[in-house]
């Protein structure tokens, strides 16, 4: 598949796409389903990726980005109980 048409099929601009692709924009939630049904491949692993980037994106640079995420994580298992 063209990137143009992706970027038709995703209602986004070539440009952006591009931008997307080269991780200088973050994709948008709301694409996630169409990718998900384009690609036929599941929407949950989708959205974990997805999920997972931005929090990579906020902890890249920190000295305690590893105690922090375990933190985060039982934060998360005590939430859902």
């Amino acid at each position: 598949m063209f990137q143009r048409q992706l970027a038709s099929i995703l209602e986004m601009g070539d440009g952006f796409l591009s931008k997307v692709e080269s991780d200088r924009k973050p994709l948008k939630r709301e694409h996630l389903r169409t990718l998900s049904k384009t690609f036929d491949c599941s929407y949950s692993e989708l959205e974990a990726l997805w999920i997972a980037t931005k929090i990579y994106d906020l902890v890249k640079d920190e000295d305690e980005a590893l105690n922090a995420l375990k933190v985060a994580e039982e934060h998360v298992k005590y939430h859902k109980k």
